[in-house]
């Protein structure tokens, strides 16, 4: 069979497939924490993963799925909060559980993860970019002109870990797209 493609193009097609198909070094996975805020949270992550054949595809994954964990626990946390806390904190969780849920962070991790299956990595850093936005309207609420909520709970740690996984995807899904 002969190939109509140019050799221009062959070469972009096989580099494009290189490097999102090989697995990532030691020093490449430095290179990319780099680039993040917390590169100690993300050399801890991204060495987590078990696969030590991982493509950026594979990080990625590995990266949303995590992302997806803590969002779901952070979701028992709230519960939890909510079963518990005094009217005011019931409130105020029960606005974050909206934000985590399915309309919200959980909603738009499961989009990330359709956008990375669909290749559409632009797709995946927009959708991540949403995650981020639905936990920081939980933690410091829909609007600037809102009043911030005094909360004691782990609700905060756990969003700021989220956060931090979060980076980690952004970072990713600009490599997937280079």
């Amino acid at each position: 069979m002969v190939s109509n493609m140019s050799p221009f193009v062959s070469v972009f097609v096989i580099f494009l497939f290189a490097s999102t198909s090989y697995a990532i070094s030691g020093s490449e996975v430095k290179s990319i924490c780099s680039q993040t805020r917390n590169p100690s949270f993300c050399l801890r992550l991204l060495m987590s993963n078990p696969n030590p054949n991982a493509s950026l595809v594979d990080l990625t994954q590995y990266t949303i799925n995590t992302a997806r964990a803590k969002v779901t626990n952070t979701i028992k946390l709230i519960n939890d909060l909510i079963a518990h806390g005094n009217s005011n904190a019931k409130s105020h969780y029960k606005l974050c559980l909206e934000h985590f849920g399915s309309d919200g962070a959980l909603g738009d991790i499961d989009y990330t993860q359709e956008m990375l299956k669909k290749g559409d990595y632009q797709g995946v850093n927009v959708a991540a970019s949403a995650v981020s936005t639905d936990i920081e309207d939980c933690i410091s609420g829909d609007s600037p002109s809102d009043p911030p909520f005094h909360d004691p709970s782990d609700l905060p740690k756990n969003a700021a870990v989220i956060e931090s996984v979060l980076d980690v995807i952004l970072v990713l899904s600009k490599l997937l797209r280079h």
